[in-house]
C-alpha cells in the first residue's frame, strides 16, 4: 500500500513554486508554502491568488472550492515551518549550490520518514540528494508550467532512491490527476533532453539570419502544428532559465554541441533581454510579465503592399506532376481564382489527377467548406495536358515531380526552352538543394523553392526558398502568391531542411537515441512530448506517420550538410528502415500496426 500524504511543503513561490501549492491544495492536500522573505511570501500568495481568481472568472473552479483550496495553504517564512509534512518539493532557481544547501537544511529540519523532493528541470537530482544524509528517500518530481494546467510529471529516481519511494510518489501524482513517466537520473531528463536541442537550434538559425523570428515561429506553429514557436516559448521559458538548462544539460549530457548554447543567448541574457518577465527577449511586450507582443524595430510590415513589392503579376501557374503533392497544389491554385494547367506524363496519369482533384472538391462540398458553384469554378480553370509546351504563356511554373536531382534539372533545362522571359520556376523540394534545380537553367535568377506541406489543400505553411541567385522580384512573387492562396509564407535560405525539417528532425532523432539507450519507453516519451510540451504527436507516433525511410533520407542529408556529430542518424533507425520497418505504411514501425 502506498503512503497517504496528509501534509506537504513547497519551498519557492516563483510561478511554479505556487502553481505546486495550487495542485496539492486543490486535490484535498494541506500545504505549507514557505519563502525566505516576507516580500517574497507576498509574492508567491499573490500569484496563487490570482491563478484561482483567474479559474473562477473562466468557470473552471467555483468560488467555495477556491476559497476551501486557500484554507488549506499555511504560508510561513522559513524552512523550520516544514518539521511536521510528509513530503517537501523545493522549486528554486535552477543553482545546484542554492538546491544544496536547502536540502541539507531540510534533512535537518524535516522527520525522518519525510520525503524529499526537487523540482528540477535539468540538474542532478543525485547531486542534490548527496547533501543529505537520506540520499534514499531524495526523488525529483518534475512538474510543467502551468503545474495546475499540464498533465504531465516526470518522477526521477536516483540509483539510491528507495524502490517504495518510488511508488509513493507514482501513487501521488495519480491522486493529484497527472500522468507521470519515471525514469532515471540524467541530464534533461525526458522532456527537456528533447525540447532544449530543438530550441537552441532554433536560436542559431536566427542569429545566423537564415530566418526573421517570425517566420522561424510561424514555420515551427503552421507546419508541425506546436502550440508556441520556439523563440516565443524561450521568451515564456526565460531566456536566463533556457540558458542555465542547455548549459548544465551540455556539461552532464555528453557535451553534444547542439546543446551548448548559441552564443546570443549568453548575450542575451547579459543584456537584461530574459523573455517576458523582463518585457523583452526576442520579441518586445507591452510590459514586463506581459504576454501581449508589441511592434518593435525588427517587426516586419505586414501589409499586402509590403509583399506586393517588386512582385510580378501572376494569373496563369502550370502545375508539373501527378502525385499527391501536384494534385494538392492545382486544387489550392484553381480554388484562389487562378487558370491552371497540370502537366502529367501521358494523358492516363492526367485522367488520375483530374479524377483526385474532383475528388477531394466534392469532399468539400460534402463537408459545407465549398459551395457548388466555387467547385465548378474552380474545376472550370484547370486545363489538363501531357506536354511540356503547354507552359509557354504561364506566369509561373511549380514543379512537383519525383525527389530525384536529376529528373528535376532534366525539367528545369526543359522548361528554361519553352517559357517566356519573366517565368518565375518553383521546385516543391523538400530535401534538395534548390540552387542545383536553379543553375540547369539559364536564369537561377527567377528560380525559387516553394515548400507545400502535406495535404497542400489544408496544410496553412509554405517555405519560400530563396538561393543566393534568386532575385528579390522572384522573392516578393513567391510571397505575394502564398498570400493570395491564403497561406502563411516563411522565407528562408537554401539549406537543407529548411526551417521546419532541419529543426523537427534533429529532435525526431533524439527521441530515438534515447529509445536505443534504454533510457524509456516509445510510449512514456511520447506522453512526455504531448502533455509536457503540448505536441500534437509524440515522436515515434510522428515517425510512424511519416515513414522511417522518409525520416531516414532527411536526416541523412542534414547530416552531410552540417557534418554535426548530433546529427548523425540513430541507429536504431537505420536498422528498422534494412528490416523493412518502415511506419504505418508497412504497418510495423516503432508500433506495429497490424491490428489497426
Amino acid at each position: 500500500m502506498a503512503r497517504e500524504f496528509s501534509t506537504v511543503g513547497v519551498v519557492g513561490l516563483g510561478t511554479m513554486g505556487a502553481g505546486i501549492v495550487e495542485v496539492f491544495a486543490r486535490n484535498g492536500i494541506d500545504v505549507v508554502a514557505v519563502e525566505i522573505s516576507a516580500p517574497a511570501l507576498e509574492r508567491g500568495r499573490a500569484t496563487l491568488t490570482g491563478s484561482t481568481d483567474r479559474a473562477v472568472a473562466k468557470g473552471k473552479l467555483a468560488e467555495a472550492d477556491r476559497d476551501a483550496l486557500h484554507e488549506r495553504v499555511h504560508f510561513a517564512v522559513g524552512l523550520e515551518a516544514l518539521h511536521s509534512v510528509d513530503l517537501v518539493i523545493e522549486a528554486v532557481p535552477e543553482h545546484l549550490d542554492l538546491k544544496q544547501r536547502i536540502f541539507a537544511e531540510l534533512d535537518r529540519v524535516c522527520r525522518p520518514e519525510a520525503i524529499l523532493a526537487t523540482n528540477t528541470s535539468s540538474l542532478s537530482v543525485t547531486e542534490i540528494s548527496v547533501a543529505t544524509s537520506r540520499p534514499n528517500q531524495v526523488i525529483g518530481i518534475h512538474f510543467f508550467n502551468p503545474a495546475p494546467v499540464m498533465k504531465l510529471v516526470e518522477v526521477v529516481r536516483t540509483v539510491v532512491t528507495a524502490p517504495e519511494v518510488v511508488a509513493d510518489v507514482e501513487a501521488l501524482c495519480t491522486r493529484l490527476g497527472k500522468v507521470d513517466v519515471t525514469i532515471n537520473d540524467r541530464a534533461g531528463f525526458i522532456a527537456n533532453a528533447l525540447l532544449f536541442g530543438y530550441l537552441n537550434h532554433a536560436v542559431g538559425m536566427f542569429e545566423s539570419h537564415y530566418a526573421t523570428r517570425e517566420d522561424i515561429d510561424a514555420a515551427m506553429k503552421l507546419g508541425c502544428g506546436l502550440p508556441m514557436g520556439p523563440l516565443a516559448l524561450m521568451d515564456l521559458i526565460g531566456l536566463d532559465t533556457a540558458y542555465e538548462i542547455l548549459d548544465t544539460m551540455y556539461r552532464r549530457g555528453g557535451r553534444d554541441r547542439r546543446h551548448a548554447p548559441v552564443p546570443l543567448l549568453k548575450q542575451m541574457v547579459t543584456a537584461g533581454l530574459l523573455g517576458r518577465k523582463s518585457g523583452r527577449g526576442f520579441y518586445t511586450y507591452e510590459r514586463p510579465g506581459s504576454p501581449v507582443v508589441v511592434p518593435d524595430e525588427a517587426t516586419p510590415l505586414a501589409t499586402e503592399a509590403a509583399f506586393a513589392d517588386g512582385a510580378r503579376a501572376i494569373a496563369k501557374v502550370g502545375v508539373v506532376g501527378s502525385g499527391t503533392m501536384a494534385t494538392g497544389i492545382i486544387e489550392v491554385f484553381a480554388k484562389a481564382g487562378y487558370e491552371v494547367i497540370s502537366v502529367t506524363r501521358g494523358m492516363e496519369k492526367s485522367a488520375k489527377v483530374c479524377e483526385a482533384v474532383k475528388t477531394s472538391l466534392n469532399k468539400g462540398v460534402v463537408r459545407g467548406k465549398l459551395a457548388e458553384a466555387d467547385r465548378d469554378a474552380a474545376l472550370g480553370r484547370i486545363s489538363w495536358s501531357a506536354t511540356l509546351d503547354h507552359l509557354a504563356d504561364v506566369d509561373l511554373v511549380v514543379e512537383a515531380v519525383v525527389e530525384e536531382l536529376s529528373v528535376k534539372k532534366a525539367l528545369f533545362a526543359s522548361l528554361d526552352e519553352i517559357c517566356k522571359p519573366g517565368v518565375v520556376l518553383a521546385t516543391t523540394t523538400s530535401s534538395l538543394p534548390v540552387i542545383d534545380v536553379a543553375m540547369a537553367t539559364q536564369r537561377p535568377a527567377d528560380v525559387v523553392g516553394l515548400h507545400f506541406f502535406n495535404p497542400a489543400p489544408v496544410m496553412p505553411l509554405v517555405e519560400v526558398v530563396r538561393t543566393i541567385r534568386t532575385s528579390p522580384e522572384a522573392t516578393a512573387t513567391a510571397r505575394a502568391v502564398c498570400a493570395a492562396l491564403g497561406k502563411t509564407g516563411v522565407v528562408c535560405g537554401d539549406r537543407s531542411g529548411f526551417i521546419v525539417n532541419a529543426l523537427l528532425f534533429p529532435y525526431l532523432n533524439d527521441a530515438v537515441k534515447m529509445l536505443e539507450a534504454s533510457y524509456s519507453t516509445a510510449d512514456d516519451i511520447d506522453h512526455a512530448m504531448k502533455l509536457g510540451c503540448g505536441y500534437p504527436m509524440g515522436p515515434f507516433e510522428l515517425l510512424d506517420v511519416v515513414g522511417l525511410d522518409v525520416s531516414l533520407a532527411i536526416q541523412r542529408e542534414l547530416y552531410l550538410e552540417l557534418r554535426e556529430p548530433g546529427f548523425a542518424p540513430a541507429p536504431l533507425l537505420e536498422h528498422l528502415v534494412t528490416a523493412g520497418y518502415l511506419g504505418r505504411k508497412t504497418r510495423r514501425g516503432f508500433r506495429d500496426h497490424s491490428h489497426r
